[in-house]
């Protein structure tokens, strides 16, 4: 049986605005095991960058953890003190951020800001992790590691700087890695080695991965399990494999139409999720999904959301209409309303572009 690594325990996260306050991370539990790829899905301020910055202690004012654990090894992280908490982060725990071109110092060479990483947490000597910086770069495939150690960011192309900076997460040897949106802005050809490199890395260090983005594709690549978030909860969790086949939730659902697969012979064109998600400092009343939910009843609209209920062998979902309770006629005329509602909009785009023209 794995070992669990990191387990959150009804997580809350708020930040207390002018507005009114944000519940961003609204009572998430879920747990890493040693080794495993934990993929954390949804579309942006769904809560999967306030979790990790959660974990880390790292939120930005005004946010503040109000309740729950985040146990890691069986320490409580939010009772941790400042000097514990700097040990943690980056010893234990490493996070590589999603841009990284802001993440390094443009006037510091690379070498440097990765040597500095392990010396600031005393696992190397000076000495010591000069020598390491070279065997990392190698290790991330970084080419010519000998002589580019020496360059600055600007240097470096968009995949280049991304593989430096998965060298200095790596550096202090971590227990966990979490990666936010470790490919974005990247291209197609250079995603896919990082991806490479993230599977090679897991499989030959045995590092735990908390995989943070809203690329389905991705997940499916480096993932064991997934837990998809919405409006700062988790909707459904369960196998990589069990919610591609058989998604429960209808915010799954849609997330799975969405993107293209090139593991099914269907020819159904995608379907786009309507509307946007909710305002945190001011959700709607019942199920935070029902405003944009193809498959909404009034109960939705109304009562609490349901909890976590098992729908499968290890899967958990978080809805008063499971896609399973749901009529094939009724997932057909969901996708027709999709496709109809994306093609009026294309089409008045498209007129208003021609009239734009007409008119100069």
């Amino acid at each position: 049986m794995a070992q669990t690594l990191l387990e959150v325990e009804d997580l809350h996260t708020q930040f207390f605005t002018s507005r009114g306050v944000v519940r961003a991370v609204d009572g998430v539990s879920f747990h890493v095991d040693a080794g495993e790829t934990l993929g954390v899905v949804g579309e942006s301020g769904c809560g999967k960058t306030m979790t990790a910055l959660s974990i880390l202690r790292l939120l930005p004012d005004p946010g503040k953890i109000v309740s729950g654990r985040i146990m890691f090894r069986g320490n409580d992280v939010t009772k941790m003190t400042d000097e514990e908490i700097r040990d943690f982060r980056g010893n234990d725990v490493a996070m590589i951020f999603q841009d990284p071109m802001t993440s390094l110092n443009p006037v510091t060479k690379i070498g440097k800001q990765i040597e500095e990483a392990m010396t600031a947490h005393n696992r190397f000597t000076e000495t010591l992790a000069r020598g390491r910086v070279i065997e990392l770069l190698k290790r991330v495939r970084v080419p010519a590691a000998e002589s580019r150690v020496n360059d600055y960011p600007h240097q470096f192309s968009g995949g280049m700087r991304q593989r430096a900076m998965i060298a200095m997460g790596l550096s202090n040897e971590p227990s966990l890695l979490i990666a936010d949106e470790p490919t974005t802005a990247l291209d197609v050809t250079v995603q896919a080695q990082i991806i490479q490199l993230m599977k090679q890395l897991n499989r030959e260090l045995g590092t735990a991965m908390m995989l943070i983005t809203h690329n389905m594709a991705l997940v499916a690549s480096l993932c064991q399990r997934v837990v998809v978030m919405y409006a700062g909860r988790i909707v459904e969790e369960g196998p990589v494999d069990q919610i591609f086949k058989s998604p429960q939730h209808p915010y799954t659902w849609s997330l799975l139409r969405s993107v293209p697969r090139v593991d099914e012979s269907r020819k159904d064109r995608l379907v786009s999720i309507k509307g946007l998600p909710p305002d945190l400092s001011h959700p709607p009343p019942g199920c935070k999904f029902h405003p944009r939910c193809p498959f909404v009843v009034d109960r939705c609209k109304v009562d609490p959301e349901p909890s976590l209920d098992e729908v499968a062998l290890g899967q958990v979902a978080r809805c008063w209409v499971l896609m399973r309770n749901v009529k094939e006629e009724d997932v057909d005329e969901a996708k027709k309303s999709a496709l109809s509602k994306e093609a009026a909009e294309k089409l008045k785009a498209s007129t208003a572009e021609v009239g734009g023209d007409a008119g100069g």
